[in-house]
């Protein structure tokens, strides 16, 4: 164990100095602390942390160029209009889903979980697909321009492939780096995180986001929704679909990016990542306005989004 801690702190080390390297900063290497995100979250995906190009942050992006391709457009780490990923039902799927198989929350063995509790559903294994931290975050199918196409890429990451991308911003990726909770020298925590008091030079801690394949620490994804009726201690969506469910709050009959759902997949509805989270992000006022905390559909504040489903 002393061995793999020095091994990791080593590691850190060596990315700190890059990063430092990268920056043009001649300074000590030192533990700096959390530092806040220099995203401002105001108008739209492009100002969020979901804008894997770093554009918004200038020069300070130039530091995760070796860890990751810089692809120079938003949309496309997530979503292509042509070549999408086949093996997944997702809107225009450009990433990589791998077949992992996931610790879910009933293996607690907790007595009060009475809905049935599965594999997580395709509106969780998009969020997955990064936050699991098996895949590179820039591990996509489809990248920009001509030629920059591989099948293969749907299901399996190809570092080979990956390379064959040159970053217009600096320094070409020789690793590709995903939101690691398991080994942090691996991936993105190697730099964002605090622990041992190691961050990267001016990098946000992470470790929040970086779920890995065991979610027994987490709310249950691919959870059937209860059984709802008197007696129970949830609330009843207001809202019905086709294919989900919703807490209809303005009544107008759909599902609106700042309203709660459950999606049906085709074995009834259940709770996923999407049910609390949009991926591109939700702001109370309205577009241009500030998007919510972790991408949430509802303000915590108060427990909001826990008493939306639940009766307490």
């Amino acid at each position: 164990m002393k061995c793999r801690m020095k091994k990791i702190m080593s590691h850190r080390v060596q990315v700190l100095s890059a990063c430092l390297l990268f920056s043009g900063l001649a300074v000590e290497v030192s533990a700096d602390g959390n530092l806040p995100t220099k995203f401002t979250n105001q108008g739209g995906i492009v100002n969020t942390r979901h804008n894997l190009t770093q554009s918004t942050i200038g020069a300070g992006a130039v530091n995760m160029n070796p860890y990751r391709n810089d692809y120079g457009e938003i949309c496309v780490y997530c979503h292509t209009p042509h070549g999408a990923n086949t093996v997944v039902d997702l809107p225009l799927w450009n990433r990589t889903i791998n077949a992992n198989s996931y610790i879910t929350y009933d293996t607690l063995g907790t007595s009060s979980l009475t809905s049935i509790v599965g594999q997580p559903g395709i509106n969780s294994l998009a969020c997955l697909s990064c936050h699991d931290g098996t895949l590179g975050v820039d591990s996509i199918i489809n990248m920009p321009g001509s030629d920059g196409y591989s099948a293969a890429q749907q299901t399996v990451q190809s570092d080979a492939f990956l390379d064959q991308w040159t970053n217009s911003s600096g320094p070409d990726a020789s690793v590709h780096v995903g939101l690691n909770g398991v080994n942090e020298a691996a991936g993105c925590l190697a730099c964002h995180s605090t622990d041992a008091g190691i961050v990267g030079a001016g990098a946000a801690d992470f470790q929040a986001f970086a779920i890995g394949t065991v979610l027994t620490d987490d709310h249950p994804v691919g959870i059937d929704l209860p059984v709802i009726g008197s007696g129970t201690d949830f609330n009843v969506p207001t809202g019905v679909g086709a294919s989900i469910l919703w807490y209809d709050g303005d009544g107008d009959n759909r599902p609106d990016k700042n309203e709660i759902r459950f999606y049906d997949t085709g074995s009834g509805p259940r709770v996923e990542c999407a049910s609390c989270h949009d991926p591109h992000g939700v702001s109370a006022s309205g577009f241009g306005g500030t998007i919510k905390a972790s991408f949430l559909r509802v303000t915590n504040q108060g427990s909001a989004v826990c008493l939306t489903c639940h009766v307490k």
